[in-house]
């Protein structure tokens, strides 16, 4: 072994046998330390008193600063227009009777006491919503040689908030908590926030509301009640109401219920569907409207997504009116009156072609001519068969009587053609209604949706 190992070996003898030595004096210094403590407790509470203002002149106000961190947001009661919040509230002031030399107590620069024994500002949420009586937590506070006093303490704040549902499941809310003095006016306690807005480092996302921030204001209000100013600091909760399950469960069903109620109009008179399909999206539009009267919270105004509602069930409620109207048209018979020129023309001829609705095997963008059959009268002016017996083989009278019976055959036949056309010209008018009105609905429930939906982004 070599001089340097030996040297080493030596030192660490040396080291291991001081630390040796020490050992016992660790609990002798810190019994020291511990009667510094209690000795320091002795001498600062032996002549003081938590129940006056702890200012070395009372005609200065005494200043608080506040600062609040957001932790969660446990309840938004929209029914009841309530908000549960769990904060962490942080109040710093100035004691002038608990100062101390820390060179004559070992170098003590701070002590840990509980806070029912030192004053502590009667700062109060001002906008409570809770029957109970406020109850300090108990916490211990931060007291450093100079005075300065810091209390930390967790709380469960319901406030009261006015919920605007109007915008409903897209809507933003903004949540005040006012917290101030409930005794001492701005002359004797001045309160301040701690920065521009409350700390969200620590707060737990909700899965409902999201939080845009929390700015802070300091107020200084005048009440009927008292002559001098009382401070006060409002934290404003900004809030965003998370959409999505709002607009799967309630908005899509709704919006693909409202596209297919026009499709009414597109389904042929003879399937007799076409009024049961609209009084099925009647009733189903109901039913969802009842399941959102049960998740909305009541408001003076209506909610964006009940307006969407409303009006959806008012166009399936006209659709089934005029579908049931266009049927009329459809089965008004051959007894059917003759069509007015004016519809004929202005129907069957230019909305027709630009709806193009045409006859089987008629190219789209013309119609078919109105046509008018001639109508063939009998003989002598119809007066009938000539009468008298005629012994004559090839008698003019029995030709007569031929013709005369033929020409009651073809006005028959021509009045029943008449009459099937007054019928088809119906049918056609009915069809020429259902594309028109199925362009006109289909095009209101598409924009209202979409107008509905772009909200959503």
């Amino acid at each position: 072994m070599g001089p340097r190992s030996h040297q080493l070996s030596l030192g660490f003898s040396v080291s291991c046998l001081d630390l040796l030595l020490l050992l016992p004096l660790l609990p002798e210094c810190m019994g020291a330390e511990g009667r510094l403590a209690h000795k320091l407790f002795r001498d600062l509470f032996a002549n003081y008193t938590s129940a006056l203002r702890p200012v070395a002149d009372t005609d200065h106000a005494l200043n608080v600063t506040l600062e609040v961190t957001l932790s969660q947001i446990i309840d938004m009661d929209e029914r009841n227009q309530v908000l549960t919040l769990y904060l962490w509230i942080r109040q710093e002031w100035t004691d002038a009777y608990l100062r101390w030399d820390p060179d004559a107590y070992g170098g003590l620069d701070a002590i840990r006491i509980p806070s029912s024994l030192v004053w502590r500002p009667d700062i109060v949420l001002y906008n409570k919503a809770d029957a109970q009586a406020p109850a300090s937590a108990s916490t211990n506070v931060v007291l450093r040689h100079d005075g300065a006093v810091r209390w930390d303490a967790p709380a469960i704040t319901r406030s009261s908030c006015r919920v605007d549902v109007s915008a409903f499941p897209f809507d933003a809310q903004r949540c005040g908590l006012t917290f101030g003095s409930w005794t001492h006016g701005g002359h004797q306690l001045d309160v301040r926030p701690r920065g521009a807005a409350a700390s969200l480092a620590d707060f737990v996302e909700n899965v409902e509301w999201r939080v845009l921030g929390m700015p802070a204001r300091r107020r200084v209000l005048t009440y009927g009640c008292c002559s001098e100013p009382y401070p006060d600091v409002t934290f404003t909760l900004l809030l965003r109401r998370r959409a999505a399950a709002y607009v799967c469960n309630l908005l899509l069903p709704c919006v693909l219920i409202s596209l297919l109620a026009p499709l009414a109009f597109h389904l042929p008179a003879d399937s007799g569907e076409k009024v049961s399909l609209g009084v099925t999206v009647l009733l189903a539009l109901t039913v969802f409207q009842l399941l959102l009267a049960e998740s909305m919270p009541p408001a003076e105004s209506v909610p964006l997504i009940g307006k969407y509602y409303m009006a959806t069930m008012t166009i399936v409620t006209f659709s089934t009116a005029l579908t049931i109207l266009i049927m009329n048209l459809h089965y008004c018979g051959p007894s059917a009156r003759p069509m007015p020129a004016w519809a004929r023309a202005l129907l069957l001829g230019h909305l027709a072609r630009g709806l193009c609705v045409r006859e089987r095997g008629e190219p789209c963008g013309q119609s078919r001519p109105p046509e008018s059959p001639p109508s063939p009268q009998p003989p002598d002016g119809g007066a009938g068969p000539p009468a008298g017996p005629c012994h004559e083989p090839r008698c003019l009278c029995r030709q007569e009587a031929l013709l005369y019976h033929v020409a009651t055959i073809a006005n028959s036949f021509h009045s029943h053609r008449a009459a099937q056309r007054r019928h088809e010209d119906w049918k056609r008018l009915a069809r020429v209604m259902d594309r028109f009105f199925l362009g006109i609905f289909f095009s209101m429930a598409l924009v209202m949706s979409l107008l509905v939906l772009v909200q959503a982004l």
